[in-house]
């Protein structure tokens, strides 16, 4: 069987593949095997199905024969069609880089925002769509002129000279497969060596409204013996999911001029939270002050997994202080 009886082959790996690895990517393979099913999605497939659509046919150069008695022409028109294996590789990864960046626009407007998991299913969605109209557009060519994949490297690299110039091709073709080969280079650094951004958690009081008939945003006298609650705010941007320990300690505080200088503490209670990256929640936690005065400080303190038995501002992960009058 000749290679255009195969016309469809290089199609079906397409479909083939960007479906294999999204479906590897969603699962989160991890490392250096994640990089390997990225750049073939990114780079190339969605760009090797729009070329496809656009250049059905297979290269060839024909002579368009001229009426010289009409036209003047007495020598005949090199015509030349479709696209050569290598003419398509680089135009593949030209159409793919043109591509994603628009994909991952039309992410930033959905619900989920420029997510991994959107980015992906739309570059598959449009790579599945653009194959399915390439596979439509080779169909209504002629049969002979139906673009198929040539198997073996030597039409890619070393094809024949040009007919319309009778110039070899093959050290631009090695020139262009060097120029990909650092192109994937760096875009798989890239991909294995993204930017860190910083990783934070929010953590403070929950404050009253502001309006003009309080005097403290939260709330500063309590009574010694009897329960209150103690509101806190938690936010996760460490870009993993976090178990967060809070713990409320009473201290009898001295003031100096550039320090504080804690005189007596006691842990009256904490409690733990999970939290998915990027969830806020409200925590509220039971406290019953024993001290008495008006040089006591409030100090919640923040930890990720379990606190030290002797928990402190010092070892703590996140902490707030507010001065507190306990009758």
């Amino acid at each position: 069987m000749s290679d255009n009886n195969w016309w469809f082959l290089d199609l079906a790996a397409v479909v083939a593949a960007t479906g294999f690895l999204s479906f590897g990517l969603l699962l989160g393979v991890p490392g250096v095997a994640r990089v390997a099913f990225a750049l073939p999605l990114v780079l190339f497939l969605p760009g090797y199905a729009l070329i496809a659509v656009l250049f059905p046919d297979a290269p060839s150069d024909d002579y368009q024969p001229f009426d010289i008695d009409r036209t003047g022409l007495r020598n005949p028109l090199l015509v030349s069609g479709g696209l050569a294996s290598t003419e398509r590789i680089i135009l593949s990864f030209v159409a793919s880089v043109f591509l994603v960046p628009v994909i991952a626009l039309f992410a930033s407007v959905a619900p989920r925002g420029i997510a991994p998991e959107t980015v992906i299913l739309g570059i598959a969605g449009l790579t599945g769509l653009l194959t399915l109209l390439a596979i439509v557009a080779r169909y209504r060519c002629a049969p002979d002129q139906r673009f198929a994949l040539t198997f073996g490297m030597s039409g890619l690299l070393f094809g024949p000279p040009s007919r319309s110039t009778g110039v070899s091709t093959r050290p631009f073709n090695i020139a262009i497969v060097i120029a990909l080969l650092v192109l994937v280079a760096t875009t798989g650094f890239a991909v294995a060596n993204p930017p860190t951004s910083e990783s934070f958690t929010e953590f403070a009081f929950e404050t009253e409204p502001i309006t003009g008939d309080i005097d403290t945003v939260y709330q500063t006298n309590y009574a010694a013996g009897e329960p209150a609650d103690v509101p806190v705010s938690i936010t996760n941007h460490e870009g993993t999911e976090q178990t967060y320990t809070t713990v409320i300690l009473l201290e009898r505080v001295s003031y100096g001029e550039s320090d504080v200088t804690v005189e007596e503490r006691e842990q009256l209670t904490s409690e733990s939270v999970t939290l998915v990256d990027g969830e806020q929640r409200n925590q509220t936690l039971e406290m019953t002050p024993t001290m008495q005065g008006d040089d006591v400080r409030l100090t919640v303190l923040l930890y990720k997994g379990e606190p030290p038995s002797d928990p402190s501002t010092e070892n703590a992960y996140r902490a707030v202080h507010a001065p507190i009058v306990v009758e």
